[in-house]
């Protein structure tokens, strides 16, 4: 969807004009009112379910969580996916062309915010007709969406699920973020974020940041359980070579990252990432923050998550708690870290789909 009217951005920057690229998912009801918005996390785009016809390789990045019978059923609801503007699969990002040069905006894309995401997200709603969404719903990056939506337009949905999400990123999270910003930059293919222009690629930069994610998304125990200290080979090749299981694992994941996305969109997520702090603007309170909130919530953390752990998790639960709001909360066993929030579990998708449930009932679907 083409949108002619600019976006004024948290940065000060505005956006002329931009495309949002989106997929939908089941029947919007006469009412209008069983749309559910799936927020994406950092590398996620609009493809959230299904194959594309011809391509069995193509499912959806939560293809287990959304469809027909589970947890987000479709023939319930109808689901909305949006790639983010500043994103690279579709939707205006750094790699689009820029209509005052007719060359790839490069350097010049504004940073975002969560809140910038928020309003574009809105006004795309706007042009499908849905002024009220059932539900906003992500993990990670996606769950602080569904927050702002709930602090921004909080008319316009009637709940929010919170998912693998922390109410900001500590000082830790800020840090790995830099690491791999600063992988990317100091790339000598990197011109500055002008490497399109070059003729060029960071893609050495942009596997170091993908295999860096790749370690802190995962729990000990789980690359333990996956990969141990397998070797490839049977004995030590005492080289720097590829030699241990998790190695190839993780330059195959940085090598294939590195194809397919940009990395102007990786250092742009990254950072509306560290800017995400909605009690920044309340004095540091997020009881104060969430005072605009009216959604129900459901909020839902995994006991080996050590990026967003449940403890941040439970802040946000106090600070709903203390507005008086309907909050339901899930600590999840698992030991995938903070990858299960794309994981199949019994117990999560049980959490989801009953609560689901409920929404469906409120909304008649």
């Amino acid at each position: 969807m083409h949108f002619d009217a600019p976006l004024d951005l948290d940065s000060g920057a505005r956006l002329e004009q931009y495309d949002l690229v989106y997929e939908t998912y089941g029947q919007l009801n006469a009412e209008h009112s069983n749309a559910i918005l799936i927020c994406h996390a950092l590398s996620g785009h609009h493809h959230v379910a299904g194959t594309y016809e011809g391509e069995p390789r193509s499912a959806g990045w939560w293809d287990n969580m959304v469809g027909p019978g589970k947890p987000v059923d479709t023939r319930r609801f109808f689901v909305v996916g949006v790639n983010n503007p500043g994103g690279c699969n579709g939707s205006t990002g750094p790699s689009s062309l820029d209509p005052a040069t007719g060359k790839p905006y490069g350097s010049r894309f504004p940073f975002m915010t969560v809140r910038d995401w928020v309003r574009a997200q809105a006004r795309l709603a706007d042009h499908l007709g849905i002024h009220r969404f059932a539900a906003v719903m992500g993990g990670s990056l996606g769950g602080m969406q569904a927050m702002q939506w709930a602090m921004t337009y909080p008319d316009r949905l009637g709940h929010a699920l919170v998912i693998a999400a922390a109410p900001s990123l500590s000082a830790q999270n800020i840090g790995f973020n830099e690491v791999a910003r600063q992988a990317i930059t100091t790339d000598p293919d990197f011109y500055q974020g002008d490497y399109q222009a070059h003729g060029k690629l960071p893609e050495r930069g942009l596997r170091l940041a993908r295999m860096l994610g790749h370690i802190t998304y995962l729990s000990d125990d789980a690359m333990m359980e996956k990969f141990g200290r397998e070797l490839l080979k049977q004995k030590p090749a005492f080289s720097l070579d590829v030699e241990f299981e998790i190695e190839s694992y993780l330059r195959y994941q940085g090598d294939k990252f590195s194809q397919r996305f940009d990395a102007n969109t990786y250092l742009i997520m990254t950072k509306a990432l560290d800017y995400f702090d909605p009690a920044s603007e309340t004095e540091g309170s997020l009881s104060a923050a969430m005072a605009r909130a009216k959604a129900g919530f459901l909020v839902v953390s995994f006991t080996s998550d050590w990026r967003f752990s449940p403890s941040r998790s439970r802040e946000i639960v106090k600070a709903l708690l203390d507005n008086g709001l309907n909050v339901s909360y899930s600590e999840i066993d698992s030991s995938q870290g903070h990858d299960a929030f794309l994981m199949e579990n019994g117990h999560y998708f049980a959490v989801i789909r009953s609560y689901l449930d409920r929404v469906a009932s409120e909304v008649g679907a």
